[in-house]
């Protein structure tokens, strides 16, 4: 599967992925349009997954793997939830759920504040969005791995994953289905971080995921 960076161009795949009681204009179809236009970075191939179906009356599923080429790697989820009723746990009609697990140095598994610093870095991410994301809440967890007997000399595994979900407010501005893209985006940071990957800087082409996308 090619690394594909965004999904204006692939609207189509998203029949049977995408469950929604009414495929018009409405609220989540305006939801769903910004989130065709958030743009991943070309390490990770994105592609659609079967929406939850109990957890609301509509929901979009999106799943994404690093290159199999990179030292470390991330996949995660992103499922996007709406209630045009709301929901008092949610405090609103929206609600993202992400799952990233991250393949870290061994050395990152014995140091006390990983769980911390994982979590910043969705932090940090939500707070670039344009919505200031309300109920935020979630796990991370560290697993480390130790081989023995003829598979002593594997190294040590070790794998961080997160857990998290809140809920897109809106702004006097901007509608909470307006910016969704950057919620997707914030999503895809986390990702690239557990990677490893460093940070594009504006205007620098990224030429390994050039390489990368046209394969």
């Amino acid at each position: 599967m090619s690394a594909r960076p965004d999904l204006p161009d692939r609207p189509a795949t998203y029949a049977g992925k995408v469950r929604t009681v009414d495929a018009g204009p409405d609220t989540f179809g305006r939801a769903l349009e910004q989130v065709r236009r958030a743009q991943i970075r070309p390490e990770f191939d994105l592609d659609e997954a079967p929406a939850p179906a109990r957890l609301a009356p509509s929901a979009l599923a999106l799943v994404a793997e690093s290159a199999p080429d990179m030292d470390l790697g991330a996949s995660g989820r992103f499922v996007l939830l709406h209630d045009p009723d709301g929901v008092d746990e949610w405090q609103g009609e929206f609600r993202c759920v992400i799952f990233v697990r991250m393949n870290m140095d061994p050395e990152v598994g014995g140091d006390p504040l990983v769980h911390q610093v994982a979590w910043s870095w969705l932090v940090d991410a939500l707070t670039a969005t344009p919505t200031v994301p309300g109920s935020l809440g979630g796990t991370v967890t560290c697993l480390t791995g130790t081989s023995f007997g003829s598979l002593a000399d594997r190294p040590t595994d070790t794998i961080v994953e997160v857990r998290a979900s809140w809920t897109p407010a809106a702004t006097p501005d901007l509608p909470a289905e307006g910016a969704m893209a950057t919620h997707v985006e914030a999503w895809g940071e986390l990702l690239a971080l557990g990677a490893g990957l460093p940070p594009v800087i504006p205007g620098v082409a990224d030429v390994a995921a050039r390489r990368r996308q046209r394969q």
